[in-house]
Protein backbone atom coordinates (compact mmCIF):
# COMPACT_ATOMS: atom_id res chain seq x y z
CA UNK A 1 0.00 0.00 0.00
CA UNK A 2 1.51 3.31 -1.11
CA UNK A 3 0.59 6.52 0.71
CA UNK A 4 0.51 9.75 -1.25
CA UNK A 5 1.96 12.45 0.98
CA UNK A 6 1.25 15.42 -1.31
CA UNK A 7 -2.50 15.68 -0.49
CA UNK A 8 -1.76 15.10 3.19
CA UNK A 9 0.87 17.85 3.27
CA UNK A 10 -1.51 20.30 1.57
CA UNK A 11 -4.28 19.39 4.00
CA UNK A 12 -1.94 19.81 6.97
CA UNK A 13 -0.72 23.15 5.63
CA UNK A 14 -4.32 24.33 5.18
CA UNK A 15 -5.27 23.27 8.70
CA UNK A 16 -2.22 24.95 10.20
CA UNK A 17 -2.82 28.15 8.26
CA UNK A 18 -6.44 28.25 9.37
CA UNK A 19 -5.43 27.73 12.99
CA UNK A 20 -2.60 30.26 12.91
CA UNK A 21 -4.26 33.01 10.91
CA UNK A 22 -5.52 36.00 12.75
CA UNK A 23 -8.16 38.46 11.78
CA UNK A 24 -7.06 42.00 12.43
CA UNK A 25 -9.84 44.10 13.93
CA UNK A 26 -9.98 47.82 13.35
CA UNK A 27 -8.84 49.84 16.34
CA UNK A 28 -10.26 53.15 15.20
CA UNK A 29 -12.78 53.60 18.01
CA UNK A 30 -10.29 52.68 20.74
CA UNK A 31 -7.55 54.84 19.22
CA UNK A 32 -9.88 57.83 18.91
CA UNK A 33 -11.02 57.53 22.51
CA UNK A 34 -7.48 57.09 23.80
CA UNK A 35 -6.12 60.15 21.99
CA UNK A 36 -8.55 63.07 22.25
CA UNK A 37 -5.78 65.65 21.66
CA UNK A 38 -4.97 64.18 18.25
CA UNK A 39 -7.75 66.21 16.63
CA UNK A 40 -5.83 69.44 17.31
CA UNK A 41 -2.67 68.26 15.54
CA UNK A 42 -2.26 69.47 11.96
CA UNK A 43 -2.62 66.66 9.41
CA UNK A 44 0.53 65.45 7.69
CA UNK A 45 0.90 64.60 4.03
CA UNK A 46 -0.10 61.03 3.22
CA UNK A 47 2.81 58.70 2.41
CA UNK A 48 3.16 57.34 -1.09
CA UNK A 49 0.92 54.32 -1.77
CA UNK A 50 3.69 52.01 -2.99
CA UNK A 51 5.58 51.72 0.33
CA UNK A 52 2.33 51.18 2.24
CA UNK A 53 1.30 48.41 -0.15
CA UNK A 54 4.75 46.82 0.06
CA UNK A 55 4.48 46.84 3.84
CA UNK A 56 1.01 45.29 3.68
CA UNK A 57 2.20 42.57 1.31
CA UNK A 58 5.13 41.73 3.54
CA UNK A 59 2.87 41.63 6.60
CA UNK A 60 0.38 39.28 4.91
CA UNK A 61 3.27 37.13 3.73
CA UNK A 62 4.71 36.84 7.24
CA UNK A 63 1.33 36.14 8.87
CA UNK A 64 -0.18 33.77 6.30
CA UNK A 65 1.92 32.89 3.26
CA UNK A 66 5.22 32.12 4.94
CA UNK A 67 3.88 28.84 6.35
CA UNK A 68 4.19 27.30 2.87
CA UNK A 69 6.30 29.80 0.90
CA UNK A 70 9.23 29.64 3.35
CA UNK A 71 9.31 25.82 3.40
CA UNK A 72 7.96 24.73 0.02
CA UNK A 73 5.06 22.86 1.66
CA UNK A 74 2.50 21.61 -0.84
CA UNK A 75 4.81 22.49 -3.71
CA UNK A 76 4.76 26.22 -2.94
CA UNK A 77 7.52 28.21 -4.64
CA UNK A 78 9.88 29.49 -1.96
CA UNK A 79 10.06 33.26 -1.55
CA UNK A 80 13.04 34.67 -3.42
CA UNK A 81 13.76 31.51 -5.44
CA UNK A 82 14.04 32.88 -8.98
CA UNK A 83 14.09 29.41 -10.60
CA UNK A 84 10.78 28.46 -8.98
CA UNK A 85 9.10 31.84 -9.42
CA UNK A 86 10.38 32.66 -12.94
CA UNK A 87 7.93 30.46 -14.91
CA UNK A 88 5.06 31.56 -12.69
CA UNK A 89 5.90 35.25 -13.07
CA UNK A 90 6.10 34.74 -16.86
CA UNK A 91 2.39 33.81 -16.83
CA UNK A 92 1.54 37.34 -15.71
CA UNK A 93 0.20 38.84 -12.51
CA UNK A 94 -3.43 38.26 -13.48
CA UNK A 95 -2.79 34.49 -13.47
CA UNK A 96 -0.88 34.69 -10.19
CA UNK A 97 -3.69 36.72 -8.60
CA UNK A 98 -6.32 34.27 -9.88
CA UNK A 99 -4.46 31.25 -8.51
CA UNK A 100 -3.86 32.93 -5.16
CA UNK A 101 -7.46 34.13 -4.82
CA UNK A 102 -9.32 31.10 -6.16
CA UNK A 103 -6.85 28.33 -5.45
CA UNK A 104 -5.00 26.13 -7.92
CA UNK A 105 -3.90 22.54 -8.37
CA UNK A 106 -1.02 21.96 -10.76
CA UNK A 107 1.67 19.42 -11.52
CA UNK A 108 3.99 20.92 -8.90
CA UNK A 109 1.50 21.27 -6.06
CA UNK A 110 -1.52 23.08 -4.76
CA UNK A 111 -2.38 26.60 -3.70
CA UNK A 112 -5.37 26.86 -1.37
CA UNK A 113 -7.68 29.81 -2.08
CA UNK A 114 -6.45 32.90 -0.20
CA UNK A 115 -3.75 30.76 1.41
CA UNK A 116 -6.49 28.91 3.34
CA UNK A 117 -7.42 32.17 5.09
CA UNK A 118 -10.81 33.26 3.71
CA UNK A 119 -10.83 36.35 5.95
CA UNK A 120 -8.14 37.97 3.77
CA UNK A 121 -9.37 40.63 1.40
CA UNK A 122 -8.61 40.32 -2.29
CA UNK A 123 -6.36 43.38 -2.00
CA UNK A 124 -4.40 41.74 0.84
CA UNK A 125 -3.84 38.62 -1.25
CA UNK A 126 -2.75 40.69 -4.25
CA UNK A 127 -0.36 42.70 -2.07
CA UNK A 128 1.20 39.45 -0.82
CA UNK A 129 1.57 38.18 -4.40
CA UNK A 130 3.19 41.48 -5.40
CA UNK A 131 5.58 41.21 -2.46
CA UNK A 132 6.61 37.63 -3.30
CA UNK A 133 7.08 38.51 -6.97
CA UNK A 134 9.26 41.49 -6.02
CA UNK A 135 11.45 39.18 -3.93
CA UNK A 136 12.06 36.86 -6.91
CA UNK A 137 12.94 39.44 -9.55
Amino acid sequence: MKISWKPLSVLLCSVLLGACSSKEEPKQAADTAAQPAAATVAPQAAPAAAPAEAGKGESVFKNVCSMCHQTGAGGAPIKGNKAEWGPRIAQGKDVLYKHALEGFTGSKGQMPAKGANPSLSDDDVKAAVDYMVSQAQ
